[in-house]
């Protein structure tokens, strides 16, 4: 009876994962789980979680949903990682209450605008090797963005040369938009489709003028001989 009643007194998602240390700030959950070693992120994360820490482990990727069931997520430190694929709901379910994401010190190269522009939450992306993009710039301009590491978000690769090396900030602010350089790219590949396509159908018409007006050429001809064929018979 007395297991039965520790069972019952015992909520559900309180218990802690083994990899973790469980404890309280300020009256909140918070969950330690920093240098463990982790490849993915733990199943088993308490549901009243305020306060997660994951920073210093294996973790490559942020599967979607990772962190639905954890309503009461506020701080979400998943630093000095190996993360390189963020998915579109990676986030999902924790958009409205967390205030505060880290994701720096990773292998992130670019990542959906989806995943973070639902956020409320400061982000601190610096020190990741990004692809400069337009993705990247939308979120740049949308998300909130920690002010102190945002000059630390820099272009690892980029459309050009030029811009390698150097803080993405410093290239928006020089007046390069590359969300503008993307259009351009569909518009030259649509122009190119379309004028593929007129092409064929000037073809196609050209074809079909020049063997109507050979089958005629011969229709005539025959004509013109049918007379001619009557009266050498008579």
């Amino acid at each position: 009876q007395a297991f039965f009643c520790l069972l019952l007194c015992v909520p559900w998602g309180s218990s802690c994962p083994p990899s973790c240390q469980c404890t309280e700030w300020a009256g909140a959950k918070a969950i330690l789980c920093s240098s463990q070693h982790l490849e993915e992120i733990p199943k088993d994360i308490p549901r009243d979680a305020v306060f997660l820490k994951l920073d210093a482990n294996s973790i490559t990727r942020i599967p979607s949903n990772a962190f639905r069931h954890l309503s009461h997520l506020e701080e979400l430190d998943l630093s000095r990682n190996a993360i390189e694929k963020i998915d579109r709901a990676a986030f999902k379910g924790v958009a409205a209450g967390l205030r505060t994401l880290d994701l720096s010190s990773n292998r992130i190269r670019s990542i959906p605008k989806e995943a973070l522009l639902a956020l409320n939450a400061k982000l601190r992306l610096a020190n990741n090797p990004w692809h400069c993009e337009c993705a990247l710039q939308e979120v740049l301009w949308e998300a909130q963005l920690d002010p102190d590491s945002v000059q630390d978000i820099t272009c690892h690769t980029a459309p050009r040369q030029e811009y390698v090396g150097k803080p993405l900030l410093q290239v928006l602010d020089a007046g390069v938009n590359f969300c503008s350089v993307r259009q351009r790219t569909t518009d030259v590949a649509m122009f190119i489709t379309m004028f593929g396509w007129f092409a064929m159908v000037i073809v196609y018409i050209i074809c079909y003028v020049r063997h109507n007006r050979e089958d005629t050429c011969k229709h005539v001809g025959y004509l013109k001989a049918l007379p001619s064929a009557q009266g050498h018979a008579e």
